[in-house]
């Protein structure tokens, strides 16, 4: 029912679901809605998606969020988005959508070693982060020698929410969060730079790049076509919008320099705040969103991405379909963690380590079930976000709590394992949709409701429950995780092997 309250809007977009959030100015969820988005590989690697889709997905979403508020439009104050990282969405040169590669490709990964091996050092003096498979540069230099007809025809080199708000706005803008977590930006000064362009081989691609914006800065208006199309009312303020990481720490209560954000969604993503970003070839990456404000981030693609395709390809088959998730839940629930259980690899996108590197289960015996494997799945995840976790802590990055959040944040299982596993109590925030709340806490700064994003962030965010660390599980997943790190060094060649026979 409307009344005379205002709102903020957040959308979170990722690799797989769109979301439109309402939010009141305490950060309670007024409305919600989500659509799932379609991938799909052209090619062995490729993981793109329709960028008219994307945007009639996002249409769909705001209007279903608006009709559930009921609401009027006038009362938002703002909109702001936020979206997965990396991947390239390409604009024409007639703004026409070209071409959407998702930050789960892989095409480009011998083209990063080419790059790591020439320019890497420098690179990451630069930028502070080496080229990888999916970064934004790294995936237009690949088309460019790769598909010269389609670097050709390119106007504007967005990210995935950086489209959405064009479609807002008609602005090509794009903000210093995303564009810092590409490798795109000098840092720490977050600005555009050409020598980084040349060492990607990318000098002739600076007009190709986007306005660039901090991402609580209006970046345009509501426009009369999009007013129709999304029920959102024509002037309605556009932030620059967030890294989706960022967003969800911000989402989760996290705000302050050495507080930790662990988000285990399509990625893996640990992360802590900081005044300067962490100089360290070990870390692997630093984005800043505004002056003074750097996350540290050590992340892959290697978290909830994975249940999600368990979930679609052996649940989803079966006779589960009311609530899959809750079904993996409850059969883990069945099983008592032991030293015999069978180990999991999270490596169905590759891993840091390597592009090569494939999933599986190791280690069954005849008389484990369903509720080993999917143990085994949790736990796969789990030790990667450790061994991410031990990276940042050999550059010097600790922390003796942590916010988690993402999909498996909503798990019975997952949170208490994080707490377990990492010696550390682990708080899971009230919200569920993290990334849109942040998104929408950067809204309510940009057009001067709140002063600060710290103002924002008590006001708008609160914690859940708090899980504290079972001593005694400590030291069996302590064995287990020694053990799944020996299993992925022996397999090292294995999976090298099979990327030989790929080709």
């Amino acid at each position: 029912m409307a009344d005379d309250r205002t709102y903020l809007l957040g959308l979170d977009a990722g690799n797989t679901v769109i979301k439109a959030v309402l939010f009141d100015l305490a950060g309670r969820q007024v409305a919600m809605s989500a659509l799932d988005g379609q991938s799909f590989s052209p090619a062995p690697g490729h993981v793109e998606r329709d960028l008219g889709e994307l945007w009639r997905n996002a249409q769909t979403v705001i209007r279903e969020c608006l009709d559930k508020a009921g609401v009027e439009p006038s009362q938002i104050a703002a909109v702001g988005c936020a979206g997965h990282g990396n991947g390239l969405y390409l604009l024409d040169k007639d703004h026409e959508p070209l071409l959407g590669i998702q930050s789960l490709d892989t095409r480009a990964a011998d083209h990063a070693g080419k790059l790591r091996e020439a320019h890497g050092d420098r690179l990451h003096a630069l930028c502070l982060q080496e080229p990888w498979p999916s970064q934004t540069p790294t995936l237009l230099a690949w088309i460019k020698d790769n598909r010269p007809d389609l670097y050709a025809r390119t106007g504007t080199v967005l990210l995935c929410k950086d489209f959405i708000t064009f479609k807002f706005t008609g602005e090509r803008v794009s903000e210093i969060s995303d564009m810092s977590g590409c490798g795109l930006l000098r840092l720490p000064d977050n600005l555009y730079d050409r020598e980084l362009l040349e060492l990607y081989g990318l000098g002739e691609a600076e007009p190709m790049l986007p306005h660039l914006v901090e991402p609580a800065d209006v970046a345009g208006h509501v426009t009369a076509e999009a007013a129709a199309a999304t029920g959102l009312k024509e002037g309605t303020p556009v932030v620059g919008g967030y890294f989706d990481v960022i967003a969800s720490a911000l989402g989760s209560g996290v705000v302050h320099p050495g507080e930790a954000s662990i988000i285990a969604g399509t990625w893996s993503i640990n992360q802590v705040f900081s005044e300067a970003p962490i100089v360290d070839k070990a870390m692997f990456m630093a984005s800043g969103f505004a002056p003074g404000r750097f996350v540290n981030i050590e992340s892959s693609a290697t978290s909830a991405a994975n249940l999600e395709w368990y979930v679609r390809e052996l649940v989803e088959r079966g006779k589960h379909h009311d609530d899959p998730f809750g079904y993996c839940n409850a059969r883990i629930a069945e099983v008592a963690p032991a030293a015999d259980d069978p180990f999991f690899h999270p490596f169905l996108y590759g891993s840091r380590l390597g592009a090569d590197f494939r999933a599986g289960f190791y280690g069954l015996a005849g008389w484990h079930s369903e509720g080993h494997l999917l143990r085994a799945l949790f736990e796969g995840v789990l030790f990667e976000h450790r061994r991410h976790i031990e990276v940042l802590g050999r550059t010097g990055v600790t922390f003796d709590r942590a916010v988690l959040s993402g999909g498996g944040s909503r798990s019975p299982v997952w949170p208490q394992m994080f707490a377990d596993c990492l010696g550390v109590p682990i708080t899971v925030a009230e919200a569920r949709e993290t990334g849109a709340l942040g998104a929408a806490i950067g809204g309510g700064v940009g057009v001067g409701l709140f002063p600060d994003y710290e103002t924002a962030v008590a006001a708008m965010t609160r914690a859940q429950k708090e899980y504290l660390p079972v001593t005694t599980m400590k030291s069996h997943y302590d064995r287990r995780y020694r053990t799944y790190c020996k299993l992925t060094d022996a397999l090292r060649s294995f999976w090298a092997d099979m990327h030989v026979m790929d080709e």
